[in-house]
């Protein structure tokens, strides 16, 4: 057993002995790509969205060194009939990059990566396999063939945050391309890599990476978090999981799916940030789990980038707006940027946005990645924004208080600040500024825009969350007509039908602006009990 080859299953094991969710069936999938044209599987998905844990997995379940037969019992995988065709059956590869990157950065010399990688699995190899390697040997391609043909040897190789290099080392172009050449030299398809490579399972949170319209690594089959194609329900806990969780652990479902809800994939419509769910668990606590205090330099910078209709895209969003983004000319690195598209997809691939395969439109997914854009736009270029976020607070506070006057003071000021998203004369525009304007109004209640009731559609509900005793609110807007005529509205079209099993006060909130800019608000408290 060594560090890189056939590493054992100790991994999977620390893994299992903790909060599980079963994700044991992807090794189904993996194990019906075996040694056939489809043997190389690359998944791309968010930091922090189980990555090492599905490497972890697959290495204790092809390892040979190990046997794992006790481990995966009652989990999925036991029950398929491919479960016992390549249970602990295989030579297993294991790179995980960023161990590499750790080591080069404490020698303060990334260059040498792809050298000491070579280095450290031939060294194993001789080990392991005596005889079969020459000491000048120092090509890893090669090293497996000649294993290969002398033993009759095929590998597993699993390669963990793959692109990782692509990540730190983002502007070493004669690095990146020495790596990307050793990758083909392992992986192009032919006659050596069919007798050296049974199978091979790459993850990362970027696609692999492409030079115009072609892949740099054309043989592997992706499964990205854009196309997950068979392997969505791999990508996150499904819903059905997190109920599961929470019932086992006495935890309000509807708070998980405030906080980590929001990914979404046509097959699996309700996709969880996992780490998130199983840190709420683990501290029987909602909070901010995913996002970590580099990220919001990280954010910054890519949402700063001068792109045309770029800030005006983010604004958008954080009005509840869907946007639609172009995914298919990214270059999936961190430096080929020429357009907002770019920046949008690349924000997808972090986690920063969510997308809608169906409809090709971006948006903030869940209560924690908006967290994230909230700190983020309180920083340079972006004052408005942040401003009126942090006020939404105060502005919450004065519609509960039925404060008319000081809600549509609030409200011209957002409306205009962030205005250049939409025409400033129409209601969709107004709606936009309202939501950035009640921001933080999601941790007391779900916000639904255009929301079917009675005779037609709620222009804005806030429907208060269970923890909460916060009055329930409809909120009609108008331009250029009056708060009366917007109160009249809610009741004619009995809008309040909606909550007809709410039995606490309501709020109806009547917003109207006119032509010279100036907004009124009109608030009328009623009891539903």
């Amino acid at each position: 057993m060594g560090s890189y080859l056939n590493s054992g299953n100790a991994g999977f094991k620390t893994i299992v002995n903790g909060i599980y969710v079963d994700k044991t069936g992807m090794i189904d999938f993996i194990n019906g790509t075996i040694r056939t044209p489809d043997k190389l599987t690359c998944v791309s998905r968010p930091r922090r969205f189980g990555k090492s844990f599905a490497a972890k997995m697959l290495c204790a379940y092809y390892d040979k060194s190990c046997d794992s037969r006790e481990l995966f019992e009652g989990l999925e995988i036991s029950g398929k009939p491919s479960f016992e065709r390549y249970l602990n059956q295989l030579d297993v590869i294991y790179l995980d990059i960023t161990k590499f990157i750790s080591r080069a950065k404490g020698r303060k010399n990334l260059s040498d990566i792809v050298n000491d990688l070579q280095n450290c699995v031939i060294k194993e190899l001789r080990e392991a396999f005596p005889d079969c390697i020459d000491r000048e040997e120092t090509y890893l391609p090669d090293a497996l063939l000649h294993v290969s043909q002398k033993q009759g040897k095929q590998f597993f190789v699993i390669i963990d945050e793959w692109d990782a290099l692509f990540r730190e080392a983002k502007s070493d172009d004669a690095l990146l391309e020495e790596y990307i050449w050793l990758l083909r030299g392992l992986f192009k398809s032919g006659q050596d890599t069919d007798l050296t490579i049974a199978g091979a399972y790459m993850t990362g949170i970027l696609p692999i990476k492409k030079y115009g319209t072609e892949s740099a690594l054309t043989d592997f089959r992706e499964y990205t978090v854009t196309q997950p194609l068979k392997l969505a329900e791999y990508v996150g806990f499904t819903e059905t999981e997190v109920r599961a969780l929470c019932q086992t652990y006495s935890m309000d479902f509807e708070g998980m799916q405030t906080w980590y809800d929001g990914y979404s994939f046509p097959a699996i419509r309700h996709v969880y940030s996992p780490n998130s769910v199983m840190r709420a668990v683990q501290n029987a606590r909602f909070g901010n789990y995913w996002t970590a205090s580099e990220t919001y330099e990280s954010l910054k910078r890519y949402i700063s980038m001068d792109m045309d209709g770029l800030r005006d895209a983010v604004i958008a969003m954080l009005g509840g707006e869907q946007i639609r983004v172009m995914i298919g000319k990214f270059q999936n690195d961190m430096t080929s940027f020429r357009s907002k598209d770019d920046i949008l997809t690349l924000l997808i691939h972090l986690g920063y946005l969510a997308y809608d395969e169906e409809t090709a439109k971006a948006y903030i997914p869940n209560l924690e990645v908006a967290d994230a854009f909230r700190d983020t736009v309180e920083g340079d270029g972006w004052q408005e924004i942040g401003n009126a976020i942090r006020d939404s607070e105060e502005l919450l506070e004065s519609t509960w208080k039925g404060d008319g006057s000081a809600v549509a003071e609030a409200l011209e000021k957002i409306h205009a600040s962030s205005s250049s998203v939409l025409q400033y004369n129409n209601e969709a525009s107004l709606s936009c500024a309202v939501t950035i304007a009640y921001y933080t109004a999601s941790k007391d209640y779900m916000i639904i825009r255009e929301l079917p009731a009675g005779k037609g559609f709620a222009d804005l509900a806030f429907i208060p969350r269970k923890h909460t005793d916060r009055p329930a609110m409809i909120v009609e807007l108008k331009y250029d007509k009056s708060v009366d005529a917007a109160i009249r509205q809610i009741k004619e079209k009995r809008y309040a039908g909606v909550l007809k099993d709410y039995k606490k006060d309501m709020l109806l909130v009547g917003i109207n602006y006119d032509k010279d800019k100036k907004h009124t608000c009109m608030i009328e408290k009623v009891n539903l009990s």
